[in-house]
């Protein structure tokens, strides 16, 4: 993919696909995660100013709550009309091997790093016709990133209920909170339950110790 200096432009669409993260995260790593936080693909619509913006994302997070890889197929909309494709993933990746993209056993594409912060990277590249419909006809999606120990980490998404979402409609503000509420209570739980753990296994330390 071609690289581009980030303009103005480039970054109302950054913030439009880090705005669609903050505000509808949902949990799919594990398989507890699967299990317990709403997952999978969703469409979100807004309006800044003259341009309309629709965000179809699937976003993986860990247990914790901490972003695994978050997907954003963004379409720009009036006194601006762009398409962009961006992936985010944690920080601590290794540059220049940039995200790799694989629809089932397709051929992997390269998507070139645009912009990092000091939780995460973000890759971008143009959102083509060609790519929404190898998601609509794919099962699996397969990106990989390069962690800082130059290892390969790759992180599957299903593509089950991409097509809906992305050609349906948005879903609305009232349901992005309970999104939000749902996960924000599944991380609480999650680390409630991690804190009752240390204390007990603390606890028999102490014992075994007396």
């Amino acid at each position: 993919m071609i690289s581009r200096p980030i303009d103005a432009t480039r970054l109302s669409v950054l913030a439009a696909g880090v705005a669609g993260v903050l505000l509808a995260g949902t949990a799919g790593a594990f398989a507890q995660a699967q299990q317990q936080a709403p997952q999978g693909w969703f469409k979100v619509c807004s309006k800044q100013e003259d341009v309309d913006i629709c965000n179809v994302q699937n976003i993986v997070t860990a247990g914790t709550g901490q972003l695994v890889t978050g997907v954003s197929l963004i379409e720009l909309k009036g006194k601006v009309n762009r398409k962009v494709f961006q992936v985010s993933v944690p920080s601590g990746r290794l540059v220049p091997p940039g995200i790799g993209l694989q629809v089932d056993g397709g051929k992997a594409q390269k998507l070139d790093y645009v912009i990092c912060f000091p939780e995460r990277c973000v890759a971008e590249a143009q959102l083509s016709d060609q790519l929404v419909s190898s998601f609509k006809k794919g099962s699996e999606l397969t990106l990989t990133s390069v962690n800082f120990q130059n290892q390969p980490n790759p992180i599957k998404i299903s593509l089950q209920g991409f097509t809906g979402a992305y050609d349906g409609e948005p879903i609305k503000q009232a349901d992005i909170e309970e999104r939000q509420k749902k996960l924000q209570e599944f991380v609480k739980k999650n680390n409630d339950d991690f804190s009752k753990k240390l204390k007990e296994e603390q606890d028999k330390a102490k014992a075994a110790g007396n």
